[in-house]
């Protein structure tokens, strides 16, 4: 570092140095001030409570009574299947049930005659009991046909789906035609009328903690209402596809234009400590580092000084190490400087 102060303070008293007339540039006196840092990025809103709601059972769509936007109450009719098999087993099943009852009511009035025959002395024990046996056995069929029709009324009313609770219909994932099997979605609803909006911020903007949970939001449609969030959540995960961590904040009090799927902005502002900004101009390239035009203010003299760069902005960049505050730095007309070139300005910028 010695020999390389050596050299400069050389060519600064170079006759080259000395000869050329002075070169007019632009400077900027260094600042070392705190500054406020906003972020900016588009997002999505989205239901803070919703469900995707399937049939229990397989088949074909027969009827989708809804579409995207509708508002429904709870035991409304969503979307039914085809229910052609269901209706044949449940008619088996009653069928067999009337079968059962027959059975029963039979082997029970036999059960009572022997009975009342062995009081009597006109029957046997074993042809009573065989009637006992044969009531049991007329029991337990006549239960199982009461079993196999509720489980046959239960199927028919699963081919129907209905609201749960009350809520807009966000998303439809079935259409009419269509062969779903059990449990796939085919409508996605939302509870409620809470508003969360999403946000995939890329990972490196989340390495400092935020400061602040406050997130001033917007419509892209409407720019002119904006309205306030609060950061909810922000996920462990980082998508590995993308490098972004999703962020969800919760819209405290959306206007009436605002829905679910609408693309949303989200400015986030927060004060950083003591910090150099400069423009991108400023900035020159060394073979070790990046560097900046320094201007003695006695001689007007300039020297090349390397600095960390602690990151770039839109716009200009925030250096972390080396200049102090008051120093002059060229920010316009570098490109034709070299070590000692006397430079003209007229009185920085404060």
């Amino acid at each position: 570092m010695i020999r390389l102060v050596t050299a400069l303070a050389l060519v600064c008293l170079s006759p080259m140095a000395q000869a050329a007339p002075p070169l007019a540039v632009e400077v900027v006196t260094v600042v070392s001030e705190p500054a406020t840092r906003e972020l900016t990025l588009t997002g999505t809103l989205v239901a803070r409570n919703a469900v995707q709601i399937s049939f229990p059972v397989g088949g074909r769509l027969a009827a989708v009574a809804v579409d995207v936007g509708d508002t429904v109450k709870a035991g409304d009719v969503l979307v039914q299947l085809d229910s052609v098999q269901q209706e044949q087993a449940l008619r088996g099943a009653q069928a067999a049930l009337s079968s059962a009852q027959a059975q029963y009511d039979q082997a029970n009035g036999d059960f009572l005659r022997q009975d009342g025959l062995l009081k009597s002395g006109a029957t046997t024990k074993i042809a009573r009991d065989n009637a006992e046996d044969a009531l049991m056995i007329a029991s337990g069929g006549l239960a199982q046909a009461e079993a196999g029709l509720a489980l046959a009324q239960k199927s028919l009313e699963d081919t129907v789906l209905k609201a749960s609770a009350a809520g807009t219909v966000i998303e439809r994932l079935g259409e009419q035609g269509e062969v779903v099997g059990a449990a796939q979605p085919v409508l996605e609803l939302a509870l409620g009328d809470k508003l969360d909006a999403i946000f995939d911020v890329p990972e490196a903007l989340l390495v400092d903690p935020i400061a602040s949970q406050d997130v001033a939001l917007s419509l892209i449609d409407h720019p002119d209402q904006s309205f306030a969030g609060q950061v909810r959540e922000i996920s462990p995960l980082v998508d590995p596809n993308r490098g972004t961590v999703q962020v969800t904040v919760s819209v405290l009090d959306p206007p009436a234009t605002a829905g679910f799927g609408d693309a949303i902005l989200g400015s986030v502002s927060a004060t950083e400590t003591s910090q150099v900004t400069l423009p991108f101009s400023a900035i020159a390239i060394t073979k070790d580092s990046p560097a900046v035009w320094v201007a003695d203010p006695a001689s007007k003299a300039v020297s090349l000084r390397p600095v960390r760069i602690e990151r770039f902005d839109t716009g200009h960049v925030i250096v972390a190490e080396g200049l102090a505050a008051g120093e002059i730095v060229v920010t316009r007309g570098s490109h034709l400087l070299f070590p000692g070139r006397i430079v003209r300005y007229e009185a920085s910028p404060k």
